[in-house]
């Protein structure tokens, strides 16, 4: 009976996401996971003409690099240890992606797990790096892992029917552990994936069938919009030039380019180049008017309009002085 309500509990979410979910018309497949072993793709991400991609639980570690031109698998990282529930992937610098093993269905995880792992064209065994996370607020189930383009700095999405928490990981992660996350605000219902524009100023989580992008770190809205149907969709990646990818599990699954709102791709378009100005030429100066005379000063003035000024005045004295002397009383 246990059993049966956990399979009830945990496929609620899906059926919600489901029935809600506004889908646009279908669209081309990008390219279909050839290689039988990708059968229950949960973690999506594109990098170099390359997608990395992960199983759900119940796998063995390893992670599957793919040609986004072939849908081929060039490249297949293993390490040694059984996954308790891997879920998501995120970037971690050139030819690496961080390993989210953060599922936790029936909420009894105490931490949970994320390991840095190199990927790329060829096959490689490796000893990844792993850090230990904790939630604040006790054990908490999640499918959500981001990192911000310019620090690094990881970010969890707990997948929760009504809403989430977006969780913060510390700026330098301790392997010695435990690393406590920090809720820095509320996420979409049922979040499935996620991933960051290249600004590092937005970011998308999707549900099984919509997808909402929000500001970062205010984590205001900026639109919901419908994702193409799919059987069960749990993957999502934005690549270095904006372009938006979505997976889902299932053996032979299709991966899609989504076209974005106009919304959107305004909201998350790279800034204009400012163009260069023309650097302000000074105008010569202008031609001198023959009517204004250069202003003088008193030693380049000549003295002779002073005496013609002075008989002139004396002799006016003289002659009203004469007129004033004849005039009878």
């Amino acid at each position: 009976m246990a059993d049966q309500l956990l399979v009830w509990l945990v496929g609620v979410p899906f059926a919600l996401g489901t029935a809600t979910a506004l889908a646009p018309e279908d669209v081309p497949a990008l390219f279909t996971f050839a290689d039988p072993a990708i059968v229950e793709s949960s973690g999506l991400v594109a990098r170099d003409d390359l997608v990395v991609t992960t199983n759900d639980s119940g796998d063995s570690g390893r992670v599957f690099t793919v040609d986004a031109a072939t849908g081929r698998t060039v490249g297949v990282t293993r390490w040694e240890g059984e996954p308790t529930d891997v879920e998501a992937l995120a970037p971690a610098g050139p030819g690496e992606v961080w390993v989210g093993d953060i599922g936790d269905n029936p909420g009894s995880r105490d931490s949970v797990e994320v390991l840095r792992v190199p990927v790329g064209r060829g096959d490689r065994t490796v000893d990844p790096e792993r850090f230990e996370l904790v939630y604040p607020d006790g054990p908490t189930d999640a499918e959500t892992l981001l990192a911000e383009p310019e620090t690094g700095r990881l970010v969890v999405v707990s997948k929760e029917i009504f809403g989430g928490t977006v969780y913060r990981a510390p700026a330098r992660l301790d392997p010695d552990g435990p690393n406590r996350l920090t809720a820095v605000g509320p996420a979409p219902g049922i979040a499935t994936d996620g991933a960051f524009f290249p600004d590092g100023r937005h970011v998308v989580v999707r549900d099984y069938g919509s997808a909402t992008v929000l500001t970062w770190p205010a984590l205001d809205t900026v639109h919901s919009f419908g994702l193409p149907d799919q059987d069960q969709g749990e993957g999502i990646a934005v690549d270095e030039d904006g372009r938006v990818l979505i997976s889902t599990e299932g053996a032979a699954s299709d991966v899609l380019a989504v076209t974005l709102p106009p919304k959107v791709r305004d909201a998350v378009a790279p800034p204009e180049p400012a163009e260069p100005t023309e650097p302000a030429v000074p105008s010569a100066p202008p031609a001198p008017d023959p009517a204004d005379e250069t202003e003088q000063t008193p030693e380049d003035r000549p003295v002779w309009p002073w005496f013609l000024g002075g008989w002139l005045g004396v002799g006016v004295l003289v002659v009203l002085l004469r007129w004033l002397w004849r005039r009878p009383s």
